[in-house]
């Protein structure tokens, strides 16, 4: 029975991101956030549930990308998709088929996460919940803090264009970036892991709630920063 549980989780998953979509779609974007950072944690706890119990499986490993897709590529998407046609209205139409990219790029990077070896203890491209977690920050930031920059910015057509081609090719790329999954707690050999979670908190004390749309971009340069560093002392011994 336990080696079903993990993905039973993983099904949670699937089916947040598959509610968020459909409010996505009738316009109820915050709510379709909420419910991809549910996602989120169900993506959380299945991989932490098959450690714990031991119970891996190739179904699993394939199952955890379906639904991957689904909730950090697909349903991401289609929230920049409403937010693009809410601001259509002086742009061609044909610019709001751009979100189109995240959900292939998302795709890609998850079959060939699937099958590269070198992405145990740290990632190769952006991983796709933080590609979801860059768009969602933006929605709740924007909701609950009432930012005026971030509301330009998502009602910027321009801006959501170039930040959706952006956040989608880095998933494709082969830039290193930290895993946050590890073994130990210890702080060494976690700096990077350690150092990102108190910027994070930093940054939330300063900004509120509108600090949420730094986040990714804090992962970005902390996990850049920490792997140099890491690099360059490994070639000092």
């Amino acid at each position: 029975m336990k080696k079903h549980i993990p993905n039973f989780i993983t099904s949670l998953n699937l089916a947040s991101g598959f509610i968020a979509v459909i409010f996505a779609f009738n316009g109820e974007i915050v709510t379709a956030s909420w419910l991809i950072l549910a996602a989120m944690i169900f993506d959380f706890l299945d991989g932490l549930s098959a450690r714990l119990l031991k119970a891996y499986s190739d179904i699993g490993k394939e199952l955890d990308s379906l639904a991957d897709l689904v909730s950090f590529g697909v349903a991401p998407a289609v929230i920049i998709y409403e937010l693009l046609t809410d601001s259509s209205g002086t742009i061609p139409a044909f610019i709001t088929l751009f979100p189109v990219i995240m959900p292939v790029c998302a795709a890609l990077r998850l079959a060939k996460f699937n099958i590269d070896t070198t992405q145990i203890t740290s990632f190769k491209g952006l991983p796709t919940p933080a590609n979801a977690l860059a768009v969602i920050s933006l929605i709740i930031a924007g909701n609950y803090s009432d930012n005026k920059i971030v509301n330009a910015f998502t009602g910027s057509a321009a801006a959501l264009i170039i930040f959706t081609i952006i956040i989608s090719l880095l998933m494709v790329t082969r830039i290193p970036l930290l895993s946050l999954k590890t073994s130990q707690l210890k702080f060494k050999g976690n700096e990077g892991r350690y150092i990102l979670i108190a910027s994070a908190v930093i940054v939330l004390a300063i900004f509120g709630i509108a600090g949420a749309s730094l986040i990714v971009p804090l992962y970005i340069i902390v996990s850049l920063i920490s792997l140099l560093f890491r690099k360059s002392l490994l070639e000092s011994r």
